[in-house]
């Protein structure tokens, strides 16, 4: 049964080598699916949906190693996403470094930050480390909106591309973006799981079952909870760093609580506590918000009657609905029904009450 457990790993591993293997030979292909994509894989404007889709699995899965990992519910993580997406834009915009020297400036700054904050934050425990984390957030946006000069306030902040290599600018090069963000997919997938299956990972996710059997034990779970915030955290920035590339600019949409909770939401909808899900919730989520937004305004809805008509055109609605089955008719999400269905297996009550509690 042992041997059997590593071989379905080894298999998972080459299962997902060979789709990024495929995904990487995507902008190559001229492959077109009406109604999911807007055009055929080689277009800019297909790539560009799929390279967000990739960021956003990729933000989805540094929130899983925060709280599907370690049980910390954050209502603040997008604040390290927004802290990667303008510290690297002001510090492009301020200083005459390239893209190199700024991207380290900016994720030694974050380091800081997210250990400091972090550090403040993992004082209390439950809901009030949720409210905690939610006010942190609360105030980064505050401080982007009420900053026009340097963060360009509730217009947003703009790309300054004076110091971006080339290959990164300009619609041409959108290949070399969604590239870039399948790359750091694949980082940020390797540094969790690395995480995960380290002693400090275990000690982790011993602290989440039961931190006081762990003090008892005389291990000191703040070392490790913080550990697996700073990484969550970092993580995130990256992704808003590369977000920040691939929009050309960013908006406070990025601070806002909606934006952690549209994260929370795409790890209930893949499945809280694993990997895989996090990834299919993020690009299922993207495809669905982007391509919805598009069916909302076309002319096969607005022939419809009002009663159809009304609730299809507003694709929050829509997510909203979806969101509810999955939580009512999916405990565990997708990758928790796809593991049941391979198994033949139901979900385990532990298991299915800890979900239940996240939901």
């Amino acid at each position: 049964m042992k041997s059997l457990s590593k071989l379905s790993q080894r298999t998972w591993w080459i299962v997902g080598g060979v789709l990024v293997a495929v995904a990487a030979i995507l902008p190559l292909l001229n492959i077109s699916i009406p109604g999911v994509l807007p055009g055929a894989t080689y277009t800019p404007g297909t790539l560009q949906l799929l390279a967000l889709a990739l960021l956003f699995a990729s933000l989805a899965l540094s929130y899983h190693l925060l709280f599907g990992t370690a049980g910390m519910l954050s209502f603040g993580h997008a604040l390290y996403f927004a802290l990667g997406a303008y510290g690297l834009g002001i510090v492009l915009h301020e200083t005459e470094l390239t893209l190199l020297p700024a991207l380290g400036l900016t994720l030694a700054i974050i380091i800081t930050a997210a250990y400091l904050l972090g550090s403040l934050s993992l004082r209390v425990t439950g809901i009030s480390f949720a409210m905690v984390t939610l006010a942190f957030a609360q105030a980064g946006n505050v401080l982007v909106r009420r900053n026009p000069g340097l963060t360009g306030g509730e217009e947003g902040l703009r790309l300054d591309t004076e110091h971006i290599p080339d290959f990164f600018i300009g619609v041409v090069n959108t290949r070399n973006l969604y590239w870039l963000a399948l790359a750091l997919l694949v980082v940020v997938f390797v540094v969790v799981a690395w995480f995960e299956n380290s002693r400090a990972g275990h000690a982790v996710t011993a602290t989440r079952e039961n931190e006081l059997r762990v003090r008892v034990l005389g291990l000191r779970p703040f070392g490790v909870k913080l550990m697996a915030f700073v990484i969550a955290s970092v993580l995130a920035s990256l992704v808003g760093m590369v977000h920040l590339l691939l929009q050309s600019g960013t908006t406070p949409r990025a601070t806002s609580a909606d934006f952690t909770l549209t994260i929370l939401v795409i790890v209930v909808l893949g499945g809280v506590g694993s990997r895989w899900g996090a990834i299919v919730g993020g690009i299922i989520y993207t495809l669905l918000d982007q391509r919805l937004t598009a069916l909302a305004s076309s002319d096969a809805i607005d022939g419809l009657p009002a009663i159809l008509r009304i609730p299809l055109s507003e694709p929050l609605f829509i997510l909203g609905t979806l969101f509810i089955l999955v939580v009512l008719f999916l405990p565990g999400g997708i990758a928790g029904a796809v593991q049941r269905l391979s198994t033949g297996t139901s979900l385990a009550p532990q298991k299915r009450q800890r979900l239940e509690e996240a939901e």
